[in-house]
C-alpha cells in the first residue's frame, strides 16, 4: 500500500490541530488534549521556527532483579512524547535486550506523571517543510511500532498516568498492562489521520475498539479495568512495584519457554507488523 497520501494528510492534519487547539500565552503554546509538544512562540503568539533542542538521555535502563529489565520514557517536561529520538533509542534498547539471554521480562514506563502523550507534534510541523526529515520520521516510526510488536519477551506496562494517542498504542503494544488510578486512555488523533486499530482490536475486541478508534472518547483507568485494557489498578505511587511484581513472577519462567509463548502468542493475534498507517 502507498503509504505518502496517509502521511501527509496525517502530518497536515498535525500541524493543522496544533494551530487550532493551542493555548496562548506570551511565552508559550501548550496543547492540553494532545498533550505531545510544547513549543517556544514569540509575543504575537506564531510559533518560533527550527527543531525542538534534542533532550539527553531519552531512555533509561534498570535492571533491578534478576531477568527483568525496566525502560523508562524519560521526557517528563515534553509528557514523555514519542520523539524520533525517543522512538529510536527504545527500539535500539529492545533489539538489544532481545539478544541478551539474561532478559526474560522488560517492563516499560514513564517519568513522572504521564506514561505518555503520544508523537511528538511539533516533529510534524517540521516534517511539513522538510520532506527529508518526513522520510526520516516515518521510517522511525515504522521500525519503532514494528519492534514493539514484534518484541520476543513478555512486555509489561506500568501505565503510570494518561496514555494518549500514541502513548495508547504503546500501552496496548505490551502484553500486560498494570494502571495507576490516574491513568487515562484517548485517541484523539482521530480527528486529523488514521489510528493504530489492529493491537487494541486484539485485547478488546472489535465492538470496543471500534468505539474508541473512531469516537475518541475518553477512557479512566476503572474503565479499562473493566474492558480487559488493565490487568490491574492501583495509586499511582505504587504502579512501578506492581508492574515489577507482575515481571518477576513471568520471569519465573525459562527464557525459552516465555519466547516460545510469546512467539504463539504473537502468531494468534496475526497482526501483520507492517507500516504504522496500516496497523
Amino acid at each position: 500500500m502507498n503509504q505518502a497520501p496517509d502521511r501527509d494528510s496525517f502530518a497536515a492534519g498535525a500541524v493543522a490541530k496544533m494551530a487550532d487547539t493551542a493555548v496562548h500565552t506570551r511565552s508559550t503554546t501548550i496543547i492540553p488534549s494532545l498533550g505531545m509538544s510544547y513549543i517556544r512562540v514569540i509575543r504575537h503568539g506564531s510559533p518560533t521556527r527550527g527543531a525542538l533542542p534534542p533532550m539527553p538521555n531519552p531512555l533509561h535502563e534498570e535492571r533491578p532483579t534478576e531477568g527483568v529489565v525496566v525502560l523508562t520514557l524519560d521526557r517528563p517536561e515534553r509528557r514523555n512524547a514519542l520523539s524520533i529520538e525517543l522512538r529510536d533509542a527504545l527500539s535500539d534498547s529492545l533489539d538489544a535486550l532481545a539478544a541478551d539471554v539474561g532478559v526474560r521480562c522488560v517492563v516499560l514506563t514513564g517519568a513522572g506523571t504521564t506514561f505518555s502523550s503520544g508523537f511528538d507534534l511539533g516533529e510534524f510541523r517540521l516534517a511539513a517543510d522538510d520532506p527529508a526529515f518526513g522520510e526520516r520520521l516515518w521510517a522511525s516510526s515504522d521500525r519503532y511500532h514494528a519492534t514493539v510488536l514484534q518484541f520476543p519477551l513478555p512486555l509489561v506496562a506500568a501505565v503510570n498516568g494518561p496514555a494518549i494517542a500514541g502513548g495508547f498504542d504503546l500501552a496496548v503494544l505490551c502484553d500486560v498492562r498494570v494502571g495507576a488510578d490516574t491513568a487515562r486512555f484517548a485517541h484523539p488523533e482521530r480527528m486529523f489521520g488514521p489510528v493504530v486499530y489492529a493491537p487494541l482490536r486484539e485485547l478488546v475486541g472489535g465492538a470496543t475498539a471500534r468505539d474508541l478508534c473512531l469516537t475518541g472518547r475518553e477512557i479512566d483507568a476503572a474503565e479499562a479495568h473493566r474492558l480487559g485494557l488493565l490487568r490491574s489498578v492501583v495509586p499511582a505511587e505504587r504502579v512501578l512495584d506492581e508492574a515489577l511484581s507482575v515481571a518477576s513472577r513471568t520471569a519465573e519462567a525459562s527464557r525459552d519457554l516465555l519466547t516460545t509463548a510469546k512467539a504463539k502468542i504473537l502468531r494468534h493475534a496475526g497482526i501483520a507488523a507492517g507500516a504504522t498507517l496500516d496497523l
